[in-house]
């Protein structure tokens, strides 16, 4: 595991994002495009992950080395708060509170996803809808925020009809790209992530939403801690 002073060695002058829990990397993709240095974070190899990457456990990296970055995201594995897990009856660990407890120990600003099911665990959450950005898909995430706030897109009325979940998108409407669904090029159109498999895609964040979260964490590490956006 690296050094924190390895981390930025022969960065650019941008501002450095941990992206912990990464997997694929549509987290990453907005947090870029708004104007961070991204390095990513995950338990598992992540071939397709676009960015600077590290394998290691998340709580323990962020423990370890949260304090060398100016941001931290962090998207905790949801399948303990899935509604198609519990059908299951499958059993995952609730990693949100040590998530956050991690997160509060580095004295950074920091943002924490997850899924509708863990709202009652998030403090505050900000909901974010591919509406807001002009995506074909709703998929509504939640955004809790430490040491700053974040303000959402107003949320447009859904009027368009979705997909059954896991079902080819009929003309017309939105689709669910959860679970074994089909259209994976379709998928990469309409979430922005064209390097992803289907594996990424269903559990993405779409890069639009974090590039509305940078842009307003930018301007809060601007006001509070001097950071050059």
């Amino acid at each position: 595991m690296p050094h924190p002073t390895d981390i930025r060695t022969g960065r650019s002058s941008r501002p450095l994002l941990l992206d912990a829990f990464c997997c694929q990397g549509g987290a990453a993709a907005g947090y870029a495009a708004a104007g961070f240095d991204v390095v990513g974070v995950d338990i598992n190899p992540q071939p397709r992950y676009p960015y600077r990457f590290i394998q290691a456990e998340a709580i323990a990296f962020i423990r370890e080395h949260g304090v060398a970055f100016d941001f931290i995201h962090a998207s905790p594995p949801c399948q303990h708060d899935s509604a198609c897990q519990r059908l299951q009856s499958n059993t995952h660990p609730d990693l949100i509170a040590p998530t956050r407890e991690a997160l509060e120990s580095t004295g950074r600003p920091w943002v924490i996803e997850n899924v509708g099911g863990a709202v009652p665990k998030l403090n505050g959450p900000v909901m974010l809808c591919g509406a807001m950005f002009g995506l074909e898909t709703y998929r509504h995430r939640y955004f809790e925020t430490g040491r700053w706030t974040l303000t959402p897109p107003g949320h447009p009325a859904h009027l368009v009809p979705q997909a059954k979940m896991g079902r080819p998108v009929p003309p017309g409407h939105y689709g669910q790209f959860v679970g074994n669904f089909s259209g994976v090029d379709h998928a990469r159109r309409v979430m922005g992530v064209p390097w992803m498999n289907r594996d990424g895609i269903r559990e993405c964040i779409p890069p639009a939403y974090t590039r509305h979260i940078g842009a307003h964490a930018l301007t809060a590490l601007t006001a509070h801690t001097g950071v050059a956006a």
